[in-house]
């Protein structure tokens, strides 16, 4: 499974705005400049994301954006969907809203997609990452270091 830029870029905004959730709203120009990204690309990815109730606008001179709720309760799954779409592992795949995973081969000769089981198990490995890093564990790594695979943090240097 490949996510884009748009993922990436999305993810890196919202930590940027996570990281300054104390100090109001956050002009795109000076995220731009942080994360050395194009403030074009961000202005349309900035608008996926308000329609996904994930950020807050606000206009005017000081104005800017900050988070829609505290960074502790999102997702990155909200994150990513809001920016990519349904997180799919083969083209053939489709969500029902239900959250299953359907193949449109399943209407094939014998009825059953041989390779099902194994994107099945991809996407629930993908989405369950997803699901369970929050954007506050991702400010939190940025503002610390590294992590172990465990999840602990590792020493910080002197």
């Amino acid at each position: 499974m490949l996510f884009s830029t748009k993922a990436e870029y999305g993810v890196r905004l919202m930590v940027e705005l996570g990281r300054q959730s104390d100090r109001g709203p956050v002009s795109l120009t000076s995220i731009a400049e942080t994360e050395n990204l194009p403030l074009s690309y961000l202005e349309h990815l900035v608008a996926k994301l308000r329609r996904a109730d994930l950020v807050t606008s606000t206009r005017g001179a000081q104005g800017g954006y900050r988070l829609a709720r505290p960074a502790g309760e999102i997702e990155m799954l909200e994150v990513v969907e809001a920016l990519e779409g349904p997180v799919v592992p083969m083209e053939c795949f489709h969500e029902e809203p239900e959250g299953r995973v359907q193949c449109s081969h399943l209407g094939d000769t014998d009825g059953t997609c041989a390779t099902k089981f194994l994107w099945m198990r991809v996407h629930s490995g993908v989405t369950s990452a997803l699901r369970g890093t929050t954007l506050e564990e991702l400010v939190e790594f940025s503002r610390s270091g590294a992590l172990r695979e465990d999840g602990s943090r590792t020493a910080s240097p002197a």
